[in-house]
């Protein structure tokens, strides 16, 4: 079995596959100040809940936003499971060709995303995704990473909307009813979720403009099914696509 793990600012997900086939995955808040064997507690203890052992995982796959877990979860993985992770990042085969300015600005998550849209859709995609940022990544048909977009994300604009405001209060993220609110919670929940729409929106049509074929629009993170209720301009909403590109990158740098 193969273990995954994408390592993000607020969240970090693991993911077991098995023969190519996601069978488990857990979501937990990140915590740079947590020591390996904190980590390898909580990973021991979803492994036992869903009837796995440690000795089952033959290998793993990593992407982190965050350096200085990299190395946490290295020793989580050799001590407590014996095996050495890949760590996406230079020098690990992807199959996409960056076309950026500077190709080592681009986060691994977001390459990690742009291999599975490409392996699973083929034609143009734009992903979006929904974390602690909104990003938003454009992939050819050949499957070369274009560029894209970065945004605030939806929870920390929330965040920032009730910590820096005397009298607002912090609210649910849910669908409103109405785009007119009666009360303070509902303008707010229509004025943030609304708003994101309208974002999505915009800039996606910016980009499919400059491309020279319509391009599938895909979702995936945190938000990804909340805003996807509230416009057509996403196709498809792919919770595991991060995990899944990880495991097709592994494949591609077997020995």
């Amino acid at each position: 079995m193969l273990l995954a793990l994408d390592i993000g600012n607020t969240n970090i997900i693991f993911g077991v596959f098995d023969d190519g086939s996601l069978k488990a995955t857990w979501r937990v808040a990140t915590g740079v100040h947590r020591m390996p064997d904190e980590y390898a507690s909580l990973i021991l203890n979803f492994f036992d809940r869903q009837g796995l052992a440690a000795s089952q995982i033959g290998d793993a796959v990593l992407c982190s936003v965050v350096p200085p877990l990299v190395g946490v979860f290295e020793e989580v993985c050799r001590r407590y499971l014996k095996v050495s992770p890949l760590v996406v990042g230079a020098g690990v085969k992807t199959g996409v060709r960056i076309c950026m300015d500077n190709p080592r600005e681009v986060g691994a998550d977001r390459i990690v995303n742009a291999v599975a849209a490409h392996q699973l859709y083929g034609r143009p995609v734009i992903v979006i995704d929904f974390g602690t940022a909104t990003t938003f990544d454009v992939v050819s048909e050949e499957g070369d990473y274009l560029g894209g977009a970065i945004a605030p994300g939806i929870a920390i604009s929330t965040e920032a909307l009730f910590t820096r405001t005397a009298a607002l209060p912090r609210v649910e993220l849910t669908s409103p009813k109405q785009a007119i609110g009666r009360n303070t919670v509902a303008a707010m929940q229509s004025g943030i979720v609304f708003g994101y729409v309208g974002l999505i929106e915009g800039i996606v049509s910016r980009i499919q403009q400059e491309l020279a074929s319509k391009a599938k629009v895909v979702a995936t993170g945190g938000y990804a099914g909340l805003l996807a209720q509230e416009t057509t301009v996403i196709e498809t909403v792919n919770p595991d696509l991060t995990l899944i590109g990880l495991r097709l990158i592994h494949e591609m740098n077997k020995p």
